[in-house]
């Protein structure tokens, strides 16, 4: 905490942007801190339930539904967080972050406690409707408790988290499963969710708000979920689904109908869910615009970075959680330091410029890793990739905060978290899809390079394998030994063919980089049109009204 904030009490505003009750020293920190739980808490259940995933389904026996565990809670997550953003505008943050914290604990119990597939995939349903309402809250309780030049370091560190999640996710998932078993995955969100609770309780206060259950816009809520659900899943169901198939297009066509209904009904509402007048103002819609773009590239990097390690390396890895160390690393402390950096800058808006080319270049270098890249320089390729990715994540926050009215603070959190969500799921759809077509060829024309007998198909691994099968250590040796049982020169011939599909996996890989960095130029150039907004303040004439952007 800075001396500016220990000095002065914090204030909450309502939906009206009138001040209410101060807060001490202590309350502040207390809120902070259980705000930062309950994010911890969100952020670290997207990670940490992957590891344990194959017990899971070991033991529940349901195969067919590994996905849709996964794929549950980031479709109701999704959906959840603008909704929860506005009616956090319109009824003020307390209820529905404890609402938030309360729901995600009882529904991670649940959760535990499940005896079939399908139990979890619907505990995870309704664990991932908490989950957004806790996404969509905790950015806007920021600029309800700080003026915009505090609030751009607290963003820092409430990014951090995100980072600090991704490390800590995996290994802990790991050592949990190992340790106790796959369901103390879930409860141990118990105690962690029980003291968020009673510090938010015990400290944040609540605003009263005049808004009613009339202004609830249940019509484009309707909507909304109506149109989403069909996207995401559609996105979600690309893996095993050509785009051209009639299961996607049959979706994404009934997504684009309900989504264009959902804009109608947006228009002609006194208090829509999503205010589109929002998008002429310049910093909303270009921190919209780079949220979505980063958020592909980001989740590009995160699922494609183990086959780096893992395929083209050859490298053990024992979770993934190691290997996005180093990216979580860079964006940790990038994060931090932006959100320190940005009150003190007056052009602050070339930050997020330099931290899309920082990103873009990290992605440009990873497309250039060969089977023969020494390790160190994956890591630091990866490392600045986290950077860039940090550099973002403060910045337009606190500059879509600080340039629009305060009853649009919900919405303004909730939208960045929202198109960057949104555009991790495509980005996973397109670079997942990329990889699954290009594979096979690549692999093909590697190994058909060797003029290998006849004869040796019978011990070769599968080209046309998945990546994650493919370069599996335990089948790689069962494949090894089969090949051994012909003699040194099976083993020989096996080598080269493992050698021929980790060059043909670093060869797709670059495509998949390149990709992902001729996206991030839209981002760049999107970037410049950014303006610095004040932060010390607001302008007065924007302070009390809706400005002429969201009128």
């Amino acid at each position: 905490m800075s001396d500016d904030v220990r000095r002065q009490p914090s204030s909450f505003t309502d939906a009206g942007g009138h001040l209410t009750e101060g807060l001490t020293r202590w309350r502040t920190i207390g809120v902070v801190a259980g705000t930062m739980l309950a994010l911890l808490l969100a952020a670290l259940d997207q990670t940490i339930v992957g590891t344990a995933m194959p017990r899971i389904v070991s033991e529940l026996n349901g195969l067919n539904y590994y996905s849709w565990v996964i794929t549950a809670y980031l479709v109701a997550s999704t959906i959840m967080v603008p909704i929860a953003g506005k009616l956090g505008d319109l009824f003020g943050r307390k209820p529905f972050l404890l609402a938030g914290m309360i729901g995600f604990v009882v529904a991670s119990a649940l959760c535990g406690q499940s005896q079939s597939m399908l139990e979890l995939v619907a505990f995870r349903t309704v664990q991932g409707i908490f989950g957004g309402m806790l996404f969509a809250t905790v950015f806007a309780v920021i600029g309800d408790l700080f003026p915009p030049a505090r609030r751009a370091r607290l963003a820092g560190l409430f990014g951090a988290v995100f980072g600090l999640s991704s490390i800590v996710g995996p290994t802990a998932g790991g050592y949990i499963t190992d340790t106790w078993g796959w369901r103390w995955v879930f409860y141990v969100n118990l105690p962690v969710g029980l003291i968020a609770v009673l510090m938010v309780a015990a400290t944040m206060p609540f605003v009263r708000s005049s808004a009613s259950i009339r202004d609830i816009d249940f019509p484009g809520a309707a909507a909304l979920i109506a149109g989403l659900v069909p996207l995401m899943v559609a996105l979600s169901i690309t893996r095993d689904h050509a785009w051209t198939s009639p299961e996607v297009m049959g979706l994404l066509a009934a997504a684009a109908l309900l989504l264009i209904v959902f804009f109608v009904l947006e228009l002609r509402t006194d208090h829509p869910i999503v205010p589109f007048g929002l998008f002429k103002d310049s910093t909303f819609s270009v921190s919209m615009i780079v949220g979505f773009i980063t958020g592909f590239a980001m989740f590009g990097s995160i699922v494609f970075v183990p086959l780096i390690y893992q395929g083209v390396l050859g490298v053990t890895a024992t979770n993934s959680g190691q290997l996005l160390t180093p990216m979580m690393l860079g964006l940790i402390v990038a994060s931090t330091l932006v959100g320190q950096a940005m009150v003190r800058i007056r052009y602050y808006r070339f930050l997020g410029t330099a931290g899309v080319a920082v990103m873009l270049v990290g992605m440009w270098l990873l497309s250039q890793v060969t089977v023969s890249t020494p390790k160190l320089e994956v890591v630091r390729d990866i490392v600045i990739v986290g950077a860039g990715l940090g550099t973002t994540f403060p910045l337009y926050l606190t500059a879509v905060q600080s340039a629009l009215p305060r009853q649009f603070l919900g919405v303004a959190s909730s939208q960045i978290q929202f198109w960057r969500q949104i555009g991790g799921t495509l980005g996973t759809a397109v670079l997942g899809s990329v990889l699954s077509q290009q594979l096979p060829v690549h692999v093909r024309d590697e190994v058909a390079s060797l003029h290998l007998p006849a004869q040796a198909a019978r011990f070769l691994p599968s080209a046309g394998g998945s990546p994650q099968t493919l370069f599996d250590p335990a089948q790689i040796a069962a494949r090894r030994a089969q090949a051994s049982g012909f003699g040194p020169q099976g083993a020989a011939l096996f080598d080269q063919v493992l050698h021929a599909i980790r060059v043909g996996l670093a060869a797709t890989l670059h495509e998949i980089f390149l990709i992902g960095a001729a996206v991030l130029i839209l981002a760049l150039i999107a970037s410049v049109f950014l303006k610095d907004v004040p932060l010390r303040g607001r302008q007065p004439a924007r302070e009390e009204g809706v400005p002429e952007a969201a009128a």
